[in-house]
């Protein structure tokens, strides 16, 4: 076996160039190479710009989403985030301008002006954001002018994304793009009445309601008697988004995806923001408390404390027969810059151990926090690609990987328990109830007696295939 972070011996075996993007840690120096281009031919899981501008515009509930290219750029456009609606499904259709070979000879934009028209009669959408890809970027065709002229012709806001994916190698890019046209065409187009403000009006950004955790988060802070005027952007409507610079405070839940957004509105209309994290008993006990003292009012600091009294009341009592079970049980995160920190002191109160941290898109602020909040020898990976990720499972053996779907069956078959917190799952984690959820999906991917038939074998079948490599 390879040494652990030895000077001499990478921590697997891998590209020369791919060594340094993986440690371990020790002391605060710790951070791996990170955001740049992946290697040709090693099947990164990345996604594109375009795909990152996609996922935080996409949740916006009465908006239509045209993205202009061939039609497998919008292959999987239908659901993409997992995001839940209160309302509106509009989002939900998959829409795509379509370009054929004889478009991209002679031009696309045409067919794009038909497309916004088209999709306006049928559905008199809040908004339609037409997004540029690769193939609209490289031929050239205008796409700000157009929206423009159909916007001026429907009365609708047509509002272009300038996401061609070869603008970068990481989606950060497209995070900020997206970004960009809400700060642009969006926000601050649409007034409160004087009758609907508030002292206490705020924002939440970089929540997506994937599965429903903002309907876990969104009844804590109104019970403090916050009015929350816009998430931006899960179960949003235009509208309200529109009018979300009257807000006094925009709390950040996804900081990898609306930090950049918060910055933007605190530069243009003087809101600032505070990071929060409502995954975790203890990290919604802190993000409650940050907002209270923000607001510094007497009601809402004893509503806190009911709050979080009834939170916590017969919780650790419910949590008990989990915790039992997951105690000392090892775990690996793969997945999106935030929930790589943002989760580990979730798994620490159920028991568990945080053997591995990693994401696809890390940028140095990512591993920043990841070194800051996992435990000394912990393995911190970047952009690990398939092969890479089977040899860490191998060589750690976690319990439990927590990752997407393009990781899920790398786990299964290497006997390592799994459990999705991207956009494909269907609980919701957020808040108190939220985490009671969490603990029993974890329990059912670690202790499930499948397991104790398959392990053995699986594992004997892996140390095989080592040995002929």
């Amino acid at each position: 076996m390879e040494q652990e972070n030895s000077s001499t011996e990478p921590i697997i075996k891998t590209f020369k160039s791919r060594e340094k993007h993986m440690c371990i840690k020790r002391g605060n120096l710790s951070l791996p190479e990170c955001d740049t281009p992946g290697i040709p031919g090693t099947v990164t899981q990345r996604t594109c710009v375009f795909g990152g501008a996609r996922i935080v515009l996409m949740p916006i509930t009465d908006a239509l989403h045209l993205v202009h290219g061939p039609i497998g750029c919008a292959s999987c456009t239908w659901d993409i985030r997992g995001s839940k609606s209160s309302d509106s499904k509009l989002y939900k259709q998959g829409c795509s301008s379509d370009l054929k070979e004889k478009d991209i000879i002679f031009g696309g934009e045409r067919k794009l002006y038909d497309s916004i028209i088209e999709l306006h009669k049928l559905h008199d959408p809040g908004a339609i954001f037409v997004y540029a890809t690769c193939v609209s970027g490289v031929i050239g065709d205008d796409i700000k002018s157009v929206c423009n002229e159909a916007e001026r012709i429907t009365s609708c806001r047509v509002i272009p994304v300038q996401s061609e994916g070869f603008q970068d190698h990481n989606k950060t890019k497209g995070h900020w793009i997206g970004c960009d046209a809400l700060i642009d065409s969006v926000i601050g187009t649409s007034e409160m009445g004087v009758e609907d403000a508030t002292p206490f009006d705020i924002n939440i950004l970089g929540e997506f309601n994937v599965a429903g955790d903002l309907w876990g988060i969104k009844p804590l802070l109104e019970y403090l008697g916050l009015n929350i005027i816009s998430a931006i952007t899960g179960d949003s409507k235009v509208e309200e988004i529109a009018k979300s610079h009257h807000a006094k405070l925009n709390i950040v839940q996804c900081q990898k995806s609306s930090n950049y957004l918060a910055k933007k509105m605190e530069k243009k209309y003087g809101i600032p923001s505070l990071k929060v994290n409502f995954f975790g008993i203890e990290s919604t006990i802190t993000s409650i408390t940050e907002i209270v003292e923000f607001f510094d009012h007497e009601e809402m600091k004893i509503k806190a404390n009911n709050l979080i009294e009834n939170g916590l009341k017969n919780l650790d009592e419910k949590l008990r027969e989990y915790k039992q079970r997951l105690n000392g049980k090892t775990v690996a995160l793969y997945v999106g810059g935030n929930k790589a920190w943002s989760l580990v002191r979730a798994f620490e109160e159920l028991g568990m151990n945080v053997i591995m941290s990693g994401t696809k898109n890390g940028i140095k602020e990512d591993y920043e926090n990841i070194r800051d909040v996992v435990k000394e020898g912990t393995l911190i990976v970047d952009d690990a690609n398939s092969t890479e990720l089977m040899r860490l499972l191998k060589k750690y053996k976690p319990n439990l990987l927590i990752s997407g779907a393009k990781e899920k069956y790398i786990a299964l078959k290497l006997g390592v328990s799994f459990c999705d917190f991207n956009h494909d799952r269907i609980s919701a984690f957020a808040g108190f109830k939220g985490f009671l959820e969490f603990a029993k999906e974890v329990d059912a991917a670690v202790s499930t007696s499948v397991w104790n038939i398959v392990k053995t074998e699986l594992r004997q079948k892996s140390i095989k295939e080592d040995i002929h490599v």
